[in-house]
């Protein structure tokens, strides 16, 4: 059985999409051994419900975070560590530990928004306003550098005239779903 650790800040929707190919059989033989947040956020009460280990880590100093969560995944040694809307930045030395063992999930095509303070919205908005023709997700390996790491998937979409930034982030949100399930998959 492979585990997956994920690490989220959110409402869990990346999180709820690698549940459900698990149930459905998707990613057949794995299991979710860990939850962390940064925050008690909706993903995290969601993980509970679910009866999957989760803990929550809203009380620990932004400097000791990687620490922490370093310590939780040695209880019990994930073989893939996913960052599902994780907005806090992973310190070097915890990257470095994990090197080829962490993916991530980003609302962009990376190299373009990405970057410290580039997530969910933001990426939506900065792509409408400098009047891009297509976006799409991407999903990469962590490094100690934000958004920085080589590139698992990407996926585009194209973008209309009258596009939103809530439209645009319904679109990119169904690729994100695809190629985070199709990237974890071929990581084994």
């Amino acid at each position: 059985m492979k585990k997956i650790a994920i690490l989220v800040s959110g409402k869990g929707t990346n999180m709820k999409h690698i549940l459900q190919a698990i149930k459905y059989g998707i990613l057949s033989n794995f299991r979710v051994n860990f939850v962390i947040s940064d925050r008690r956020c909706e993903a995290f009460q969601y993980a509970l419900k679910k009866n999957i280990k989760s803990v929550s880590l809203e009380k620990i100093e932004k400097k000791s975070l990687s620490k922490e969560i370093d310590k939780i995944l040695m209880k019990d040694i994930p073989n893939i560590i996913v960052l599902a809307g994780f907005l806090s930045i992973l310190d070097a030395k915890f990257c470095e530990k994990w090197v080829g063992k962490i993916i991530n999930i980003h609302p962009s095509l990376l190299p373009k928004y990405g970057g410290k303070g580039m997530y969910g919205m933001k990426v939506h908005q900065s792509v409408i306003e400098n009047k891009e023709s297509i976006s799409g997700a991407t999903t990469h390996y962590v490094t100690k550098n934000i958004d920085a790491g080589d590139i698992i998937l990407k996926k585009t979409c194209n973008i209309v005239l009258k596009e939103t930034i809530h439209s645009l982030s319904k679109k990119v949100s169904l690729i994100e779903r695809e190629i985070l399930i199709q990237s974890i998959q071929n990581f084994f």
